[in-house]
């Protein structure tokens, strides 16, 4: 088969993919070279979307309980039991939880069956945690969610403003943009965010703005744009509303503290009017997320800097299609197409889908929606594509919200995830690769996700599994789709609402595709033109400048002094479901670490590589301590991926906050109240396997998957778990008592190394880098193997940096020395390093400049 065109599962940039199958699912990846959001660019998440393809770990059958089932049971059975929920307790009763990880066609017919069917609001998706007060911010301003700029801006623009965004790492193919625009066309970038990222480390100007610092930050730099004359009040008289006493409410609250280069932040705004300012997860997931939206919005507008090339406000989503779940009504606060719960827009719903129980409200946002498993208001809720039971905030609570629920559905792809756990039912779904379907980026662009592979086993699309449930609820004749391209046409069709009502969304012009033409449909951006040539989307065709209150600071509790902050790292994906099953992925970060300022790492006592237990009011974990500058003192920095399939304490989510942003229902994940302290263990120990590790018994255990096999860092107290974690074989046992060292290797009965087990009381433990590479080899020499490195001068190239070319620290570190190499371009001459996705471009250029500033001090 020749190479398909389809578009990355990954983050909301879009990329274009060639996917090239072989045999057994094997699959060749590269950039599609005519996709318009990457140009041939990939990221090494999307890179590597290969190794995620194959058959571990999916899910091939229903299950009814602990049974397999078939389809038509298990459809009857959920269908039946939904219907026998709703007529004893009424439609509110019930629930979907959907995902950004859906394709439109997917998300389409679950708002249209909960909506227009059943008859209630509750369908809400995970893009409430990422991007749902962006949406509301659009919409207070702009009278529609709408994205009024594109990528191309950025490579046009003279100043990029990266809020709460750690670009090169969470959207790398945007970060590679953004250089090409430094580059090409001297692109100023700064960066406002409390943490020194890898983004914030190559940026003109870091902002260290304190938590939801950002909110004083625009309002003051709006009133001294103000002041200085760089309001364009012609535009704003002709493109803008302006409430009464908006500029004398930008004069500063009592206690709102400005970061100390703010002054050279408003020259550089002030000097470049072409200018981006580009949002994401560190700005929306907040208690006042729709503010920080409208408090940039209300920037661009009031200086004219919007609807022009190379300037307006840029959110950039964090998944694959939460913009397509945004445009059909996947959200609980919208009805469909942009739509909302007027008796207008209500009538012309109803009509278009002849819906014969149309909700008459917004349905419950995520937090609510399991707020009300918990009391029992909800009592059967649908989970498709996602993960709950980690992502969403105060995790604990939402999983014991399921354990409780009398009747819990998950269709996923994957068999075993925290979520699908605790279902009663679970449907296997199409993954990427399998199925078909269209997905929207940050930039508005419709781009095709196209089927390379058969399914595994029986999954099937999740349209078709919602469909099928509607048909057995008595519903047949309204979703009696063909295929996607039938539900495509149907969606595109109903644009015509939006249209009518002088929304942007509008799809008309393809609701009469073919098949063939759904087939080969290229990628397009919707709303294309220039904003301002008919106006915003309010009926006087005005935008909305709002005001946005002064942020007001809580009082800290003293038993939780410090700000816990989570995020993502560069190599994982949400719940790792996907990212989890690539050795090449876990290389960068192979556990779960909390960052930590040295000042507050002398305070509490935690020292660099040790274990650290974080408190919050909602519960604890250990994890392992890096202490880093790059925190704000008084802040500490967890990921959010790790579940309790890798990692003993790894779920950062159950220790966040559930409080939300009252106008968009987000939740404000970047800051709640934590406390820090040491943990000793009495031994440590790491274990190399070829085959799958058990979860051991243990005070810490993270693991992670190499390429032969696993790797299981361990730590507790007491005796070490030797004989639990290690397979039968012969052993190769090296210890020292006195010292509480111990060190097994185990062989095959083919004399290979199958595993190996190396425990410390006070010492400490090799490099693992090394005795992973050796699993299924020939033990070779048993001293080098015990001693955990090899004998003579054979290099060892020390932790990787580049995953892509699998290049190591001390390499890069020998290469600067011996070629005297000065400029990450020069280290990708001579090793090929950051030549690929650019990922560890900004790593690249920290390596260098530490080694710049050791040989100065020599």
């Amino acid at each position: 088969m020749s190479g398909i065109a389809t578009t990355c599962a990954y983050c909301g940039v879009g990329c274009g993919i060639v996917a090239t199958p072989g045999i057994n699912r094997s699959v060749a990846i590269a950039g599609d070279d005519a996709h318009p959001a990457n140009h041939g660019r990939l990221c090494i998440k999307g890179t590597t979307l290969g190794d995620t393809v194959g058959l571990q770990g999916r899910m091939t059958h229903p299950m009814i309980g602990n049974r397999t089932a078939g389809w038509d049971e298990a459809t009857r059975f959920v269908a039946r039991t939904f219907a026998d929920t709703i007529a004893e307790h009424g439609p509110d009763s019930v629930a979907f939880y959907v995902s950004g990880q859906l394709l439109t066609e997917d998300y389409y017919a679950a708002n249209k069956l909960m909506k227009g069917f059943i008859g209630s609001g509750n369908i809400d998706t995970n893009s409430r945690l990422c991007m749902a007060s962006a949406v509301a911010a659009h919409n207070r301003a702009f009278g529609e969610d709408y994205v009024p700029v594109g990528y191309e801006d950025l490579e046009t623009a003279d100043l990029i403003l990266l809020v709460g965004s750690n670009t090169a790492w969470c959207h790398p193919v945007v970060w590679q943009r953004i250089e090409a625009a430094r580059r090409d066309h001297s692109t100023k970038v700064v960066v406002i965010d409390p943490r020194r990222t890898e983004t914030a480390q190559e940026a003109d100007l870091h902002v260290a703005v304190a938590p939801d610092g950002d909110i004083p930050l625009f309002r003051a730099l709006l009133a001294d744009m103000k002041r200085r004359g760089e309001v364009d009040e012609a535009f704003m008289a002709q493109h803008c509303v302006t409430p009464d006493g908006f500029w004398d409410g930008l004069v500063g609250a009592p206690g709102e503290a400005l970061p100390t280069n703010f002054e050279a932040l408003a020259d550089m705004v002030a000097a470049h009017p072409r200018m981006i300012t580009v949002f994401s997860m560190g700005s929306n997931q907040s208690v006042r997320g729709t503010d920080k939206g409208n408090a940039i919005i209300n920037l661009h507008l009031a200086t004219g800097r919007i609807g022009k090339p190379g300037a307006g406000p840029f959110s950039i989503t964090g998944q694959p299609n939460a913009m397509g779940g945004r445009e059909v009504g996947g959200l609980a606060s919208t009805l469909a197409c942009h739509l909302g719960f007027s008796d207008e827009e209500r009538a012309a719903v109803a009509d278009f889908w002849a819906a014969p129980n149309l909700c008459t409200a917004p349905g419950l946002k995520a937090v609510d929606m399991f707020r009300a498993v918990d009391d029992g208001r909800i009592k059967a809720i649908w989970i498709m594509a996602t993960n709950p039971a980690v992502s969403m905030p105060d995790a604990g609570f939402v999983r014991g919200a399921l354990e409780k629920c009398p009747f819990v559905v998950v269709s996923d792809c994957m068999a075993d995830t925290d979520t699908t756990r605790l279902a009663h039912v679970r449907l296997p779904a199409m993954g990427w690769g399998e199925k078909d379907g269209t997905v929207t980026n940050s930039e508005r662009v419709i781009s095709r996700q196209r089927g390379f592979l058969p399914p595994a086993g029986e999954a099937r699309a999740d349209w078709r599994i919602i469909a099928d449930v509607a048909a057995a609820m008595g519903y047949g004749d309204a979703f009696d789709w063909s295929g996607p391209a039938a539900v495509f046409r149907e969606y595109a069709a109903m644009t015509a609402l939006a249209q009518r009502r002088g929304l942007k969304l509008d799809l008309t012009d393809h609701a009469r595709l073919s098949d063939v033409e759904y087939d080969a449909l290229q990628p397009f951006r919707w709303g294309e033109g220039k904003l301002l040539a008919d106006g915003f989307c309010f009926p006087d065709r005005k935008a909305r400048l709002i005001d946005v209150a002064p942020l007001v600071a809580k009082p800290a509790d003293p038993a939780f002094p410090l700000r816990l902050n989570t995020g993502r790292y560069r190599d994982q994906w949400h719940t790792m479901t996907r990212t989890g099953l690539s050795a090449r992925l876990s290389r960068h970060r192979s556990e779960p670490l909390v960052e930590v300022h040295p000042d507050d790492a002398v305070r509490y006592g935690i020292t660099n590589g040790g274990l650290a237990q974080i408190d919050t009011p909602r519960g604890n974990t250990v994890l392992r301590a890096s202490v880093t500058d790059a925190q704000v003192p008084g802040t500490i920095f967890a990921p959010m991926h790790w579940t309790d399939l890798f990692a003993s304490g790894g779920r950062a989510n159950r220790l966040t906050s559930p409080d939300v942003d009252p106008v968009s229902g987000q939740p404000g994940f970047k800051d709640c109240g934590a406390a820090i302290a040491p943990v000793a263990p009495e031994w440590r120990a790491f274990l190399v396997t070829a085959n799958e590790p058990a979860a051991p018994d243990c005070l810490y255990w993270a693991r992670m998957r190499l390429a032969k096999g696993w790797i299981v860092e361990l730590a507790g107290m007491g005796d070490a778990p030797v004989e639990a974690v290690l397979p039968e074989g012969d052993r190769l046992i090296v210890e020292d008592v006195r010292r509480g060292m111990k060190r097994v290797a185990v062989l095959d009965d083919m004399g290979r190394l199958s595993a190996a087990l190396f425990v410390t009381r006070d010492g400490d433990l090799p490099s693992r880098e090394w005795i992973g590479q050796q699993l299924g080899d020939d033990a070779g020499s048993p001293p080098e193997l015990l001693a955990g490195r090899p004998a003579g001068t054979r290099p060892d190239t020390g932790r990787q940096v580049c995953v892509c070319f699998d290049i190591g620290l001390n390499t890069i570190l020998a290469a600067i020395a011996d070629q005297r190499l000065s400029s990450v371009d020069a280290i990708g001459r001579a090793l090929n390093a950051g030549t690929n996705c650019g990922s560890c471009r900004p790593q690249l250029a920290g390596i260098l400049r530490e080694t710049q500033v050791a040989e100065a001090a020599e």
